[in-house]
């Protein structure tokens, strides 16, 4: 039996529990969960992974309008009553898949905040950001799928604006920790800009030759440096 699941916030809690429940039991005052539960939940979240897995895989294939919980179950290799157990219906994954993409990104953006110093040249900085979106877009398709997703559905518009904004949010902070008098809103807006413009450039790079995308990173890392100069 999986174990049900009634929203995203729950995937994202049972993530943290499960990473946590073996190192910081001996910390808590209540009795320790049988070993068996443990088990029992870790098996849980594996398959709620293997179910986002597939999701991830399904709407790099046919996008998120035109994927089915069907579809994804096949892919997961298993029912369509067996997903139903951890995710009711697509727009619960779309959920979960928001906020595995969210908690990621927050982790890159922890790693790459703790090493931003008013120091870092601009040219730097904005290289190993359009780098690494670059590579991360040619790993994780359906991440941009959804970001992209904002003209096909008030659901996904509601989940692409969230990726939207926790991106943004985290190019401000970059760029207040670059230069700490730079004021919150227009730290802000200029996190919304540079990310509009990823964005605009990222499909063109896509869909051209290896040498013509090498060429439009370049482009895409000046028009960057000269913006945020």
């Amino acid at each position: 039996m999986g174990l049900p699941i009634q929203n995203s916030v729950n995937y994202s809690r049972l993530c943290s529990w499960i990473r946590n429940t073996s190192k910081c039991s001996h910390l808590s005052t209540r009795r320790p969960m049988p070993e068996r539960t443990v088990r029992r939940q870790a098996r849980g979240l594996k398959r709620m992974a293997e179910i986002l897995d597939a999701a991830e895989t399904v709407i790099a294939e046919v996008g998120y309008p035109d994927m089915t919980t069907n579809q994804v179950a096949a892919r997961a290799g298993m029912s369509p009553g067996s997903l139903y157990q951890f995710f009711r219906n697509k727009e619960e994954i779309l959920d979960g898949l928001v906020v595995r993409y969210t908690d990621d990104r927050q982790e890159f953006w922890a790693a790459r905040l703790a090493v931003v110093t008013p120091d870092i040249p601009l040219e730097a900085l904005v290289g190993q950001l359009v780098d690494e979106s670059v590579r991360f877009k040619s790993e994780s398709p359906a991440y941009w799928s959804l970001l992209y997703g904002t003209a096909t559905g008030d659901q996904l518009a509601a989940a692409s604006l969230r990726l939207h904004a926790d991106i943004a949010r985290q190019i401000a902070a970059m760029l207040q920790r670059r230069s700490p008098e730079l004021p919150d809103d227009r730290a802000q807006l200029m996190g919304t800009m540079a990310l509009a413009m990823v964005k605009a450039v990222m499909p063109m790079i896509a869909s051209t030759t290896a040498e013509g995308g090498a060429e439009l990173v370049t482009e895409l890392k000046v028009m960057l440096v000269r913006y945020l100069t």
